[in-house]
């Protein structure tokens, strides 16, 4: 698909990333295309799994979920069944934002969230403790938030 994206496609990818509900107009305006012509583009983009999501980003302080943590997670043993069930309940719990397979010292890399160290402690006994294929896990309590997203740098 990389070859088919163009200058204009790179624009408004460029612009949803920073703004999801940024008009049709606006786009247009952004890429020098009509209207008609950013819609059937978007729509490519978004058949095409390009644009896989489209979703609001929520503050965690207002709604109760302050604390985010980072955990590395090391399995006992390798076996696919075993990492297949790994990542479905990861998949499964809210806490866990994001949950990556990673090489190195941890099997997974996991960005969780809590309102409290007691509801992380909740988090770890449904996630860790509850699963005989966990060796360990090491957290870190994330001290202050300095670059987070999910935006994506769009080569030319």
């Amino acid at each position: 698909m990389n070859e088919t994206i163009d200058v204009a496609d790179r624009i408004i990818l460029t612009e949803l990333q920073q703004d999801a509900r940024k008009s049709l107009e606006a786009l247009s305006e952004a890429c020098s295309l009509s209207v008609p012509t950013v819609q059937r583009r978007l729509k490519n983009l978004r058949e095409n799994g390009v644009i896989s999501k489209e979703i609001a980003v929520i503050d965690q302080q207002k709604v109760g979920q302050p604390m985010t943590y980072v955990v590395m997670v090391e399995m006992e043993r390798e076996r696919v069944d075993q990492l297949d069930s790994f990542k479905q309940a990861a998949w499964a719990e809210p806490q866990v934002q994001q949950c990556y397979y990673v090489t190195g010292e941890a099997d997974f890399c996991l960005i969780c969230t809590g309102s409290d160290m007691s509801d992380f402690e909740s988090l770890t006994h449904r996630l860790f403790f509850g699963n005989s294929n966990v060796r360990r896990f090491r957290t870190s309590v994330v001290m202050g938030r300095n670059k987070v997203g999910l935006t994506v740098n769009i080569p030319e």
